[in-house]
């Protein structure tokens, strides 16, 4: 059973646009799109999202955060075939080999495929390359919790490798799902600068931006896109991931999601409109002109 699809007895209802037996239904806009047209929909908005926020220019260097999982592949099959080829804009591949046994070894095959099929450079850097020492080997030794420490050598990782290949923004995989789930973290953490940051991408250190253009494609509809496209690949989940906070809030969001179709886009959408509110008062010396001088709330 296709993502997005409910389980209906005989034959599936018609695709709205062209007749076609209907792959997915969109519970938010209450319609039904075969294969073909799903696919087009998919690009549609990701183009919308990038023209809209004006997220790559013309001339740019972009590194795709290839971690060989569902999004991030998309993203990078996406972008391949999306970009118009008058732009001069060049597309890279970045693999962060965290050293997690058991799990990273299958991510790191697809992600080198990936490129290899596309014709993308691709580089792989290791946190033992960056840090001397695998991700397994610092949980081992105690101390942070595995999701603080693989985050914060990640990023570190990305633009470095990213700076040294004259990249000029690193796009990340990241949907709608991940971002929903990242305001209400904020919410729950009192975190007042990370809630009101932009959700489709921000200015990183030395002029290096960070991109997100599947930021309004929900998760299930990029791996609907990934399964029609032939790209889509069953991959171990790290083992890490369920200890987070973030494994808690998607159940919650998931759950209202299913039961209350369009809560993902709200929760977002309600996000920007208040980050666009909170940068209006700082410029204007109002009560949150202290910006990020104060991240967390009392």
């Amino acid at each position: 059973m296709m993502p997005g699809f409910p389980p209906l007895p005989g034959r599936p209802p018609a695709c709205e646009l062209c007749g076609e037996d209907a792959v997915f239904l969109d519970r938010v806009r209450g319609c039904h799109l075969c294969g073909d047209h799903f696919l087009q929909d998919v690009e549609g908005r990701v183009r919308h999202t990038l023209r809209g926020y004006r997220l790559i220019r013309p001339g740019e260097r972009i590194a795709v955060a290839l971690s060989g999982g569902k999004d991030s592949t998309v993203l990078l099959h996406l972008l391949r075939k999306i970009l118009p080829p008058s732009g001069g804009i060049t597309l890279a591949a970045i693999t962060v080999d965290e050293g997690i046994s058991g799990y990273r070894d299958a991510t790191l095959a697809v992600a080198r495929d990936m490129a290899a099929r596309l014709g993308v450079e691709h580089r792989i850097v290791s946190f033992g390359d960056l840090a001397g020492s695998t991700l397994d080997a610092m949980v081992a030794a105690g101390g942070e919790h595995p999701c603080s420490l693989c985050g914060v050598h990640r990023r570190k990782a990305l633009r470095e490798t990213a700076t040294g290949m004259g990249v000029t923004a690193v796009a990340t995989g990241h949907n709608l799902n991940d971002e929903a789930q990242t305001v209400v973290m904020n919410c729950l953490r009192g975190d007042l600068s990370g809630f009101t940051r932009s959700p489709v991408g921000e200015p990183g250190e030395g002029g290096l931006r960070r991109i997100k253009p599947l930021f309004r494609i929900p998760e299930k509809e990029v791996a609907l896109y990934g399964m029609i496209a032939g790209i889509f690949r069953e991959l171990p989940e790290c083992p890490y991931a369920g200890t987070a906070l973030r494994s808690e809030v998607r159940r919650m969001v998931d759950r209202l999601e299913y039961l209350r179709p369009g809560t993902l886009g709200r929760i977002v959408r309600g996000q920007e409109e208040v980050g666009a509110l909170c940068e209006a008062a700082r410029e204007q010396g109002g009560l949150l002109s202290r910006g990020r001088e104060k991240s967390r709330l009392p």
